[in-house]
């Protein structure tokens, strides 16, 4: 009982709940706070809570609740995760996605053991303490890569104050900051406040009956974080302060911005540090931060940027960007670092092919006008047969114009498939998944995945990839090493067997498994830059330590790989933040971080 108590003494405790509407940026903001105190020099670690019922994100379309984002224990977790990865350079485990599926499931395999002597289980005390209990454990994970336990949890409770998948949640947090005590816990409420434009006047109705609902429910907010097209009027800051019963100081104004990287800068400003250090008597130094000099710079060089790039991504999802939410990312971390503006031009692959052509063909040409004005190609990762084809003629399109491509997971892939029916001229080439029958199963089922059961079978977290060869660019790119650990997700291999028909024809297999056995790399020799790799490349890249895959990428479609090469890579992408893999904990020689220099 005493560690306990010194464990809750210790531990400060931030939960971020929403109001109004959801998906106004309340993982943005749990990712800046975070930011903000990982500057100060503390260990913060997060954790989201998704109140579906559902295990994990793994089973979802992207449709749903955008990407899913894999960890490094082979997690799949919802997306804002990879928002808390990107912004504290941290890495997380699965554990650190909390649903109702989750919170069940452990509850109701302890009463079949019996655990509960026969007792009645219930949603109070049962499911909330097992909540709590889960909170706590998780918070003490080291995440820095350190091995230092965390100072601060930041949580993030998903949807909207009122819902009843959140009531358990909310009944959890409202016994859990007595538990902790007041002086360890506090509450960020983020609310929207909308300015219609019939008007032009914000609204603070939405924000003081969000507020309201609540306090009701027994949680009171010590920081109202107002999203706004516009800054706060000082009239109406003051209003939600004298009818939400906080002071003025406590209502944040997180107004849209030119980019993510000012959200921190935004909070800082409004003295969010001084406010957390005061409430939660945290041990911070006031002194000038460099992990948020840093920031300041990125946001700076992020406005300024004059040249452009743009890069075709060509999925299956692309009517909504947060399907591709980490691709994305990882192609802005990229293009920031080679001085870029980057223009992602989203094509359906299904407009691609012809029978698109033959029923709404003004569509299938602005699809085909898109793709060859783009200065680069990506195809990345996805599951099912819709759209296929379209892809492979894009990726066909890349190889025979010289184009740089990059094909991710799938892309890869079809990038094999594309090579065999085209080069090798195996007409019938396709991937078992599509094409069970096929003559030429270039792509194959992995002989550990279970086709039973969905949920987790796949080829899922960190794996290790061998270099082959010394002279490969994605080798030289990765800063000339050995092998890279990176984050996989997929059921579906190229077919091993296969192997020197492709090689004998210039498609080089350069990075493998340790065991040799699976096709980790692909690079195509007399290209400017045709990559594959089978694993998810995004998923660690980091705003001021882009991805390797997408920074050659980048480097190729700006015409700028080449001399960048010739330069021997002095800065690899990924050295401009730390040099660490594994993380980096609070300001860790951050003064003295550059992007690489490409001049």
């Amino acid at each position: 009982m005493c560690s306990r108590l010194i464990s809750y003494a210790t531990m400060k405790y931030i939960l971020v709940t929403g109001g109004v509407i959801s998906g106004i940026g309340k993982g943005i903001i749990a990712s800046s706070v975070g930011t903000l105190l990982k500057s100060c020099g503390l260990h913060v670690t997060a954790i989201k809570i998704d109140p579906y019922i559902n295990i994990d994100a793994g089973t979802f379309s992207p449709y749903e609740h955008g990407e899913v984002f894999v960890l490094d224990d082979g997690g799949e977790v919802d997306l804002d995760l990879g928002n808390y990865e990107r912004f504290l350079d941290i890495r997380l485990t699965r554990d650190n996605n909390l649903t109702t599926g989750k919170i069940y499931q452990s509850v109701i395999n302890k009463e079949r053991r019996g655990d509960y002597l026969g007792k009645t289980v219930q949603v109070v005390p049962h499911i909330t303490d097992a909540i709590q209990e889960w909170v706590m454990n998780q918070a003490k994970v080291p995440v820095d890569g350190d091995g230092v336990e965390p100072q601060v949890c930041v949580i993030e409770l998903g949807g909207t104050v009122g819902d009843i998948e959140s009531m358990p949640f909310i009944e959890a947090f409202r016994q859990f900051q007595f538990k902790v005590k007041r002086e360890n816990f506090c509450n960020i409420h983020v609310s929207l406040v909308p300015q219609p434009n019939t008007t032009g006047e914000q609204k603070t109705k939405p924000t003081q009956n969000s507020v309201r609902e609540l306090r009701g429910l027994g949680l009171s907010p010590d920081l109202i974080m107002c999203r706004c097209a516009t800054p706060l009027e000082t009239a109406v800051k003051e209003k939600i302060s004298m009818f939400c019963h906080v002071e003025p100081t406590q209502v944040i104004c997180v107004h849209d911005v030119s980019s993510v990287y000012r959200v921190p800068l935004l909070l800082e400003d409004q003295g969010v540090v001084s406010y957390f250090c005061h409430r939660l008597n945290l041990p911070v130094e006031m002194r000038p931060r460099k992990m948020l000099s840093k920031w300041k710079e990125m946001a700076e060089r992020s406005d300024r940027l004059l040249q452009h790039v743009s890069i075709a991504l060509v999925g299956k999802y692309t009517k909504l960007s947060d399907s591709y939410t980490s691709v994305i990312k990882a192609l802005e971390h990229s293009a920031l670092a080679i001085s870029h503006k980057l223009e992602v031009k989203y094509i359906d692959s299904a407009d691609l092919e012809q029978v698109t052509l033959q029923e709404e063909p003004v569509k299938y040409h602005e699809a085909w006008q898109k793709l060859c004005s783009s200065d680069g190609v990506l195809v990345p990762g996805g599951f099912g047969v819709r759209g296929t084809e379209g892809k492979m003629l894009a990726i066909n399109w890349a190889r025979k114009q010289n184009k740089p491509f990059l094909g991710v997971c799938l892309g890869m892939q079809l990038a094999v498939c594309e090579f065999a029916r085209n080069v090798l001229g195996w007409e019938d080439a396709n991937s078992t998944e599509f094409n069970p029958d096929s003559k030429y199963p270039v792509v194959i089922d992995m002989p550990e995945h279970n086709p039973g059961q969905m949920g987790g079978t796949m080829r899922l977290g960190l794996r290790r990839t061998i270099f082959k060869t010394k002279n490969s660019v994605l080798r030289k790119l990765y800063g000339d090493v050995d092998h890279v650990d990176e984050r996989h997700r997929h059921r579906f291999e190229v077919n091993p067997e296969l192997k020197r028909h492709f090689e004998e024809k210039g498609l080089q297999f350069v990075g493998q498994d340790v065991e040799g056995e699976r096709m980790e790399i692909i690079q195509l020799e007399e290209h400017c830059y045709f990559i594959g790799v089978q694993y998810h490349p995004e998923f660690t890249s980091r705003p001021i330590k882009p991805s390797p895959p997408y920074f050659g990428l980048l480097l190729a479609s700006a015409g700028k790989l080449q001399s960048y090469l010739a330069k021997g890579c002095r800065l690899s992408p990924r050295d401009t933040y730390s040099d660490r893999s594994g993380g980096s904990s609070p300001d860790v020689d951050i003064a003295e971080l550059k992007f690489p220099s490409l001049s």
